[in-house]
């Protein structure tokens, strides 16, 4: 299994990947993705790894009070764990937006919503077989 993702922390790296990567919206989330050999680095930001994938986790308020909001992160943080280190292309950076309809979303729907925005941006890693002998 892959490494578990670094975290994007500062303000000016989730609206780098805003203004600058795609985005998708399903019915639990909206994920906005950057490909950072396609796009231009922040320019003082931390060397990073070649193949590491960061994520960011955002909710407005617009979403509920700080409970509510928190319950939606939370949720969402446990979609991408499950999703994003064994089926996430490396090097990329991923926002992921908490919707009204994210926390009363079946838990399954809400993987199957990440799983296609990461298809649907060009973002899934196809599994590679593996093979039973030498080659």
């Amino acid at each position: 299994m892959a490494p578990a993702p670094q975290r994007l922390k500062r303000r000016r790296e989730f609206l780098h990947v805003a203004r600058t990567g795609r985005k998708w919206a399903a019915p639990g989330l909206v994920l906005q993705a950057l490909n950072r050999h396609a796009g231009e680095p922040i320019s003082d930001a931390a060397p990073l790894e070649e193949g590491e994938i960061r994520v960011g986790f955002t909710v407005t308020r617009k979403v509920g009070n700080a409970v509510v909001r928190n319950r939606t992160r939370r949720r969402l943080r446990a979609a991408a764990e499950t999703i994003i280190p064994a089926h996430a292309a490396p090097g990329h950076d991923f926002v992921v937006i908490g919707r009204a309809g994210t926390i009363g979303r079946p838990f399954p729907d809400l993987l199957g919503d990440l799983e296609a925005a990461l298809r649907k941006l060009g973002a899934w890693k196809e599994e590679t077989p593996v093979t039973g002998g030498r080659i």
